[in-house]
């Protein structure tokens, strides 16, 4: 077997034997990526004794857009799966074509899946583990989005973050096989497709390259050093709890960082949505800086009271604000 095709298929398989899962799916665009990961899914997929079914979605944004994604279809049953589905999908809502696309994709293929024990893969590789972590450290998201995409975050799974989007080419020519490329994988429009073809390329020649996997090794490592901070912030939550409240003086005396992540994990048990780090600022002062002041608004008329050395979370509406007084 050719290099390429051997690389992803040694990535797929250490990804898929610690772990079984009754029903292997994976998400087919036509690109390179993801009709490499179809081909050594299949592969290992029925080795281990896993069925294999490829997901086409169909975003309708340009013309022809049916007969790409049905041939998408076909060359994955070619290429091993055992069936091909199409899922056609509106792409509409805030944010932007690139974000509302995002959104429709994930839901249609999470609403294909037949169970809990259902994984699908999708073909994410360490350069597009570089766009994110870039991405996040641009818009100062906070080690969360630094640590980039989880190899598996269920129902997903990434099999391919630690292999080049070069090996994915180089597979496919391998099998004989021609990738579709979307065009607006190369429409400066937008700012992923800058990060690739200009952003990237320039700190490779900058740093004298390997930046990209230098960018998925801090990934890497940064998700680690979160996945110990949330171990030891869910062992404090449980023990700040007096139920729906928290008692502040359980937390008090621990390291704000770590305070912060128990507040941030308790304010979404609780309901609350589109946290920022200056909410939790806020809400952790109730905590490490108090002086007796007010409650914390939080979005969607929510707000954090402290009351007899207990935190909680109530919900109401703001008092108006006064008419100006006329002259």
């Amino acid at each position: 077997m050719k290099g390429a095709v051997a690389q992803v298929r040694r990535a797929v398989r250490e990804f898929l034997e610690p772990v079984r899962f009754d029903e292997l799916n994976v998400a087919v665009s036509g690109g390179a990526d993801s009709l490499a990961l179809t081909e050594a899914t299949a592969h290992v997929g029925h080795r281990l004794g896993m069925p294999v079914r490829a997901l086409v979605v169909d975003h309708r944004l340009q013309e022809g857009s049916a007969r790409v994604a049905a041939e998408a279809a076909g060359l994955a049953r070619k290429l091993g799966a055992d069936t091909a589905e199409v899922l056609a999908v509106d792409v509409t809502g805030p944010g932007g074509v690139e974000a509302a696309a995002r959104r429709a994709r994930y839901a249609a293929l999470r609403s294909a899946l037949s169970g809990p024990d259902s994984v699908c893969l999708l073909g994410h590789t360490r350069d597009d583990q570089a766009e994110t972590v870039l991405l996040g450290l641009g818009r100062g998201s906070g080690p969360r989005s630094m640590a980039g995409m989880k190899p598996l975050d269920p129902p997903w799974g990434r099999p391919l973050l630690q292999v080049p989007r070069s090996v994915t080419r180089q597979a496919c020519e391998e099998l004989g096989v021609e990738p579709w490329e979307d065009p607006h994988n190369a429409d400066s429009r937008f700012t992923r497709v800058r990060l690739r073809t200009a952003v990237l390329p320039l700190l490779e020649e900058v740093l004298n390259g390997g930046v990209s996997a230098a960018l998925a090794r801090t990934a890497a490592q940064v998700r680690e050093d979160l996945e110990t901070l949330d171990f030891l912030a869910a062992g404090l939550l449980a023990r700040a709890r007096d139920g729906a409240r928290l008692r502040t003086e359980v937390l008090a005396g621990e390291p704000a960082a770590l305070r912060r992540r128990v507040l941030r994990r308790w304010l979404l048990d609780a309901g609350a949505r589109d946290l920022t780090d200056g909410h939790l600022r806020s809400v952790d002062a109730l905590v490490g800086d108090w002086r007796g002041q007010g409650g914390v608004w939080l979005p969607g008329s929510l707000v954090v009271d402290r009351a007899r050395g207990r935190l909680a979370v109530n919900c109401r509406e703001p008092e108006p604000k006064p008419e100006p007084k006329g002259e």
